[in-house]
């Protein structure tokens, strides 16, 4: 797998084990709620502010758009 997947995958597990822990639950299947959506958003950008130099660099970012991303407001898209 690549650099990216690897992420992706640990990223996706983290919020699907925090999720069931707090019985989220969607809309519609596979729609995530306005909450879970805020959540992820705000989760996966806190992730992209704690990878490495070696991390950004195997999923393509540099560290100023990492940065950028990573301290947008949970509520932005």
């Amino acid at each position: 797998m690549s650099g990216l997947s690897d992420v992706r995958l640990a990223l996706h597990s983290q919020e699907l084990e925090a999720g069931q822990e707090r019985g989220l639950t969607g809309l519609a299947p596979g729609q995530p709620s306005r909450w879970e959506l805020f959540w992820r958003r705000r989760h996966t950008r806190q992730a992209l502010l704690d990878l490495t130099p070696e991390q950004l660099r195997d999923i393509g970012l540099s560290a100023e758009q990492a940065r950028q991303e990573g301290l947008k407001p949970f509520w932005r898209g």
